[in-house]
């Protein structure tokens, strides 16, 4: 399988999905860290990619999603963006609605 099908497949499968440097138990860097600060926040599980471990997913997603840093949010296949976007989306509350409202229903085939 190659690298694009790889991350359509990640995309697919995982209704929340959180492209990231490291784990959210260890995030790598401060922008990593912040975005899952928010999405624990919200309380439901979602599922994540080490970039760092994964160097073509890396190198490959930013041209995929047209989105050129990392950690990248996805939710319901759609790219929702990264660290600055997402904790305004949880400091207004929108963050929440849309995890909770993913989280319960199944990844689209």
């Amino acid at each position: 399988m190659d690298i694009i099908e790889t991350i359509k497949e990640q995309i697919a499968s995982n209704r929340v999905l959180l492209y990231m440097k490291g784990s959210p138990n260890q995030p790598q860097c401060g922008f990593s860290a912040r975005t899952v600060e928010a999405l624990m926040a919200c309380g439901e599980r979602f599922a994540y990619v080490d970039i760092l471990s994964n160097p073509e997913i890396r190198a490959t997603l930013p041209q995929y999603a047209n989105w050129p840093t990392f950690p990248q949010l996805w939710v319901d296949g759609e790219l929702i963006g990264g660290c600055d976007i997402v904790t305004e989306m949880y400091e207004s509350g929108e963050l929440e609605t849309l995890i909770k409202a993913n989280a319960a229903a199944p990844a689209s085939e």
